[in-house]
C-alpha cells in the first residue's frame, strides 16, 4: 500500500476513534449528562468536579489511550517506511497526523454535532508517544510538563493554565526533535514543514478550544480546580460507603437476632 493511501486510512480512522467521548458514556452509565453539569464540557475537570476525582481520573486515562493507541499504531506502521526521493521517515509525519485527527475528533465529534470536550488529555497521549518512542530524553520532557502542570493546578486552581503547561512543552520538545533529525537534509525540508503545522495545529486547536476558560480567567470568573477539594470528598465518600455498608451489616445482624428470638 502506498504511503498517500496509509496516510489517509490513519488520518480516517483517527478521528472516528477521537468520537469515543468516555466523559459522556461514564457519566451515563451514572444516570446522569456531564454535559448538563458545572462548566458542562465532558472532560477530565469537570469530571473531577462533579462526579468525583476517581471518574476523573478514569475519564482522563481513557482520553489518553484515545490520542495515544492511533498514534501508537501509525508509528509502528510506518517506522521503516520513507518518502520516495527523499529519507524522510514516514512515521515522523504519520504519528502527527493521526493524533492531530484523534484530537479533532475528540474536539469536533461528529457522532456529537461536533461539541466535543477541549482535548488535553488526548493530546498528552499523543506527545506521549510521539515523545517515548525517540528516546528517554524526549520522554523526560512530557513527563516534567505533567508534572509542572500537576503542582501548578494544586496550588493555583487554574484547571485551564495548568493544561497549557502540560502539553506545550512537549510540542515544543517534538519541535526541536524533528528540527535536529532534518536540518540539513533539503529534500526533506516539505515533509519537515508539514510535521511541524500538524505539531501547531494540535495545540492551536487544544488552545482554542479553551478560549472561553481564557475570557473566565482573565475576568476572574474561572471555575476553580481544588485537586485538595477533591481528594477531601473522595475519603469522605470511601467514608460514607463503608458507614453505610457497616450499617448495612448491622440491621442484617439484628435481624437475624430477631428472627433466632422467634424461634
Amino acid at each position: 500500500m502506498s504511503n498517500l493511501w496509509l496516510l489517509i486510512i490513519f488520518a480516517l480512522c483517527s478521528y472516528a476513534f477521537g468520537n469515543i467521548n468516555w466523559a459522556l458514556i461514564i457519566s451515563k452509565l451514572k444516570k446522569t449528562d456531564i454535559r448538563k453539569l458545572g462548566s458542562g464540557n465532558p472532560g477530565t475537570l469537570n469530571m473531577s468536579r462533579n462526579l468525583g476525582l476517581g471518574l476523573g481520573l478514569l475519564t482522563f486515562f481513557l482520553d489518553i489511550l484515545k490520542g495515544a493507541i492511533p498514534t501508537l499504531i501509525a508509528f509502528f506502521v510506518t517506522k521503516n517506511r520513507v518518502f520516495e526521493g527523499t529519507t524522510f521517515n514516514v512515521a515522523d509525519l504519520a504519528i502527527y497526523l493521526a493524533g492531530f485527527c484523534a484530537v479533532l475528533g475528540h474536539i469536533y465529534p461528529v457522532v456529537l454535532k461536533f461539541k466535543g470536550g477541549k482535548g488535553i488529555a488526548s493530546t498528552i497521549g499523543v506527545f506521549l508517544v510521539c515523545s517515548s518512542v525517540y528516546g528517554w530524553e524526549w520522554a523526560v520532557v512530557i513527563i516534567m510538563a505533567l508534572v509542572a502542570a500537576t503542582l501548578f493546578i494544586y496550588f493555583t486552581e487554574f484547571g485551564a493554565m495548568g493544561s497549557f503547561i502540560a502539553i506545550t512543552p512537549p510540542a515544543i520538545g517534538n519541535g526541536i526533535r524533528l528540527y535536529l533529525a532534518y536540518n540539513e537534509v533539503v529534500t526533506d525540508f516539505t515533509f519537515y514543514i508539514i510535521s511541524n503545522i500538524l505539531i501547531l495545529l494540535i495545540c492551536l486547536f487544544t488552545w482554542f478550544a479553551h478560549r472561553q476558560n481564557i475570557k473566565r480567567m482573565l475576568a476572574g470568573e474561572e471555575h476553580p480546580t481544588s485537586i485538595k477539594e477533591m481528594v477531601v470528598k473522595m475519603k469522605l465518600k470511601k467514608a460514607q460507603a463503608k458507614a453505610n455498608e457497616k450499617k448495612k451489616l448491622e440491621n442484617v445482624n439484628t435481624n437475624n437476632d430477631c428472627n433466632n428470638n422467634k424461634k
